[in-house]
């Protein structure tokens, strides 16, 4: 489990458990996105856990089942668990179920906040809580895989979210950010100057990609006129 979670990009281990009871402290104290939940475990079972956890106050983990034994599946998603990976399983496995929270989460940021051109700002979530970003202080937003980092003109402020460029991209104003190729969003008012197929903010300078052009020059010639 370990392993096939360190070859995943945006899944990173807060911990590990022996037994549900460690696990259940752990849960309340870290908060975490994900729990893969082995249900055949000492003193309390995974079952179990999860529906002690259901019982609690504040936020719940998305519960992935581990086990060897199928007969406990309809019993998983009674207690709303994502999904149910049966022993021994492979990592195409492991990764469509770790695929589905990550959607889920992508979903559930663009409910949170549906972001106008007069908003001044949105919501991330940047490890285990949720940060506000003020829209007038992004310099550039670039696609790293199932992340995406937000750069600010203090360098040393950028934040990495775990959400797909696409799902940011529609939470923006678009009358204010632009996505340029498929790795970039731009702030508008902090492009600098424009050259035949790139655009600089400050000193970096991004390639407009093809499929983008013609909406890019159409913007272009508004200012030009």
């Amino acid at each position: 489990m370990e392993t096939f979670i360190a070859q995943t990009p945006f899944l990173q281990l807060a911990c590990s458990c022996d037994n549900a009871v460690e696990a259940m402290s752990l849960i309340r104290e870290q908060q975490p996105d994900i729990v893969f939940l082995d249900i055949n475990m000492p003193n309390l079972t995974g079952m179990e856990l999860a529906r002690l956890l259901q019982e609690q106050p504040g936020p719940l983990p998305k519960i992935i089942f581990t086990t060897a034994y199928n007969h406990y599946a309809i019993e998983g998603y009674r207690v709303n668990a994502v999904d149910y990976l049966l022993k021994p399983f492979s990592y195409e496995e492991f990764l469509r179920a770790a695929n589905k929270v990550l959607q889920m989460s992508e979903e559930a940021a663009n409910q949170y906040h549906s972001v106008t051109a007069d908003d001044e700002f949105i919501f991330l979530k940047v490890e285990y809580q949720w940060v506000r970003i003020s829209l007038k202080d992004i310099l550039y937003i670039e696609s790293l895989k199932d992340y995406v980092k937000v750069h600010f003109e203090d360098a040393q402020k950028s934040v990495m979210s775990l959400i797909s460029l696409k799902a940011l991209e529609e939470k923006l104003p678009a009358s204010k950010f632009m996505r340029i190729n498929r790795s970039f969003i731009v702030p508008l008012e902090k492009i600098n100057s424009i050259s035949k197929n790139s655009i600089f903010i400050n000193k970096t300078e991004i390639t407009v990609g093809e499929q983008y052009k013609e909406t890019f020059k159409t913007i272009v010639e508004k200012w030009l006129k």
